[in-house]
């Protein structure tokens, strides 16, 4: 299991306890939740970071802390981990982000989410994922941009059932990407 892993800008870590407190004011921010049901006060803040961080522990990947390589600030979180239950896709992986604001439109999400299905893909990944999903409210237009620069597949639109009835964000959609269209996009790189 990769531990870390470092791109031009970013270190993808495992989670300290350092990162509580600034994962904690991002998942308090309105902005960063907008596609979310609600916003996190510390404590759900923290039970998110503890259940990410296990991840590769229990399913071989995770979501890595996000760390500034020129300032070692935490920025936020990418990595693979289990699609909720209830959705379509549901029993496979997901890629996922989440960055602070003060660091949005930098280009941050799509360097982290590249490196992590280049770690999810790699020949020695255990287990070896055939495909990822990634999911979103449908109106995430930052998240979906990111999902097609990625080379996603847009293959559902569906109400999230963990998200209340009539809120803005229970229609989301739903992106796929295979192990081989991702190979293939690497190798024409």
């Amino acid at each position: 299991m990769t531990t870390q892993l470092e791109t031009p800008r970013l270190i993808l870590r495992r989670w300290r306890s350092s990162d509580r407190e600034p994962y904690s004011a991002m998942n308090a921010d309105p902005e960063v939740m907008r596609y979310f049901p609600s916003v996190l006060d510390r404590q759900r803040s923290d039970v998110s970071a503890d259940r990410l961080d296990a991840g590769f522990d229990l399913h071989g990947h995770g979501r890595w802390a996000l760390e500034r390589r020129d300032t070692g600030e935490f920025i936020g979180f990418t990595g693979v981990g289990p699609m909720p239950e209830g959705v379509p896709g549901a029993g496979g992986m997901e890629v996922g982000w989440r960055i602070a604001r003060a660091h949005w439109r930098q280009g941050f999400a799509l360097e982290a989410a590249t490196a992590a299905l280049d770690a999810a893909f790699a020949p020695d990944a255990a287990p070896q994922l055939v495909e990822v999903n990634s999911i979103t409210a449908v109106g995430n237009e930052p998240s979906r941009g990111v999902m097609r620069r990625l080379g996603m597949r847009h293959v559902d639109d569906f109400e999230h059932p963990g998200v209340p009835e009539g809120s803005p964000v229970r229609a989301c959609v739903r992106y796929i990407l295979s192990r081989d269209e991702w190979m293939r996009s690497r190798s024409d790189s």
